[in-house]
């Protein structure tokens, strides 16, 4: 999706389209941006930039807080357009996903013919827009997706020869994995394009980036890469997640998002009716490396003061030391009860647990009636003081 926060922002305010608009906390505050539009990017503003520096950088800008529920919401819609075409959907986030229509030429023509069907139904039932990247592959279609952004499509070709000249003139940065600190040992060494890494001396580039990253630049820049989709066929779990617009290095914004994606998640299992047997923190770096770290909880839950403990617990526990793209949080082992089992000696966080589970559902219920606005914690991302120009 096109700066998808921001876009459904200025869909759902006409006065703001045509404006820079900035998702996240006020120009005044301590916070960090969610997002941004494409006219405030034009101004240098990105996700995870101090709000402060985004108001000095475009003052004009138009200030709104997070509304997860809202862009979940647009999420959903989306989703339900791309199970059309097939049911082989690994979502990356909110706004990106891949999928295999391998199966539904039959139905729905080639692949360039599905990503005009899956944009033109996107604009038609959101008013958002889509870029689509078609290939054979996973890295080549992520690759492709960005290159004509807002409203792009992109068609790689499919035989060897052509997607070595398709993937010759781009520069070295579009390779995952090479990002801040590898791009200008690269560039320095004489690597700039992606031609540049196809022609290297395999013992040249590896002098520079190490072996195994010289091996895997290599099969990238020839446009291999053998992963398959991951697939979960039954509602085991319930996750939220968030990718960058920039690979983003502050421990705080990182930290700032998670809270709000453990907020959704909370609200999500409280209104399927379940209690969370593990939580699960997802961070994926700047070179698309994922790892996902667990922690079960003494009995399930559904408030979100257990799952924040949570998921601030796996976070601390993590070392932050190069830019992240996407962080996620989810919860897992899904039942109906809100206990396992009963302690008959020492219970003492049931009653507790109890009473959080009360508290939130009130929150639930007041948000329902009243807006999603009403009531909220206070967040480097999440402000409920409305837009300010």
């Amino acid at each position: 999706m096109d700066a998808f926060y921001a876009s459904i922002e200025q869909r759902d305010h006409p006065e703001y389209r045509g404006r820079p608009v900035v998702v996240g906390a006020g120009p005044n505050e301590r916070g960090v941006i969610a997002a941004a539009s494409y006219e405030a990017r034009k101004f240098g503003i990105h996700s995870a930039m101090p709000s402060r520096e985004a108001g000095r950088r475009c003052p004009q800008a138009v200030f709104v807080p997070v509304d997860m529920p809202r862009y979940v919401e647009a999420s959903r819609l989306i989703g339900a357009i791309f199970h059309r075409f097939t049911p082989l959907v690994e979502p990356l986030s909110l706004d990106e996903a891949f999928l295999d229509v391998s199966g539904a030429a039959g139905l729905f023509g080639n692949g360039a013919a599905i990503a005009r069907q899956i944009k033109d139904a996107v604009r038609a039932e959101t008013h958002l827009t889509a870029s689509v990247g078609v290939a054979h592959n996973m890295f080549l279609a992520k690759l492709a997706s960005d290159l004509e952004k807002p409203d792009g499509l992109t068609i790689v070709p499919s035989d060897p020869a052509g997607i070595i000249a398709f993937l010759a003139p781009l520069p070295v940065g579009r390779l995952w994995g090479v990002g801040k600190v590898t791009r200008p040992k690269l560039e320095a060494a004489g690597f700039r394009t992606l031609g540049d890494i196809q022609r290297a001396d395999a013992a040249l580039l590896a002098s520079v980036v190490g072996r195994d990253a010289a091996e895997h630049f290599k099969r990238l820049a020839r446009g291999e890469d053998n992963r398959e989709l991951e697939l979960d066929g039954e509602e085991k779990s319930i996750s939220r997640e968030y990718t960058f617009d920039t690979d983003c290095e502050s421990k705080d914004a990182i930290r700032a998002v998670l809270m709000d994606l453990v907020d959704d998640v909370g609200r999500q299992l409280r209104k399927a009716g379940r209690y969370a047997g593990v939580a699960r923190l997802k961070l994926r770096w700047k070179g698309f490396e994922t790892i996902t770290r667990q922690r079960p909880f003494a009995n399930p839950v559904c408030d979100d003061f257990s799952l924040r403990t949570a998921a601030e617990g796996l976070f601390d526990a993590e070392t932050i030391d190069q830019p992240v793209r996407l962080v996620g949080f989810g919860v897992s082992r899904l039942q109906a009860e809100p206990r396992q089992q009963l302690d008959l000696f020492a219970d003492s966080a049931g009653p507790v647990d109890a009473k959080r589970e009360r508290l939130n559902r009130t929150v639930d219920s007041l948000r329902e009636r009243l807006g999603d606005t009403t009531i909220g914690r206070a967040s480097a991302l999440s402000r409920k003081d409305g837009p300010k120009h």
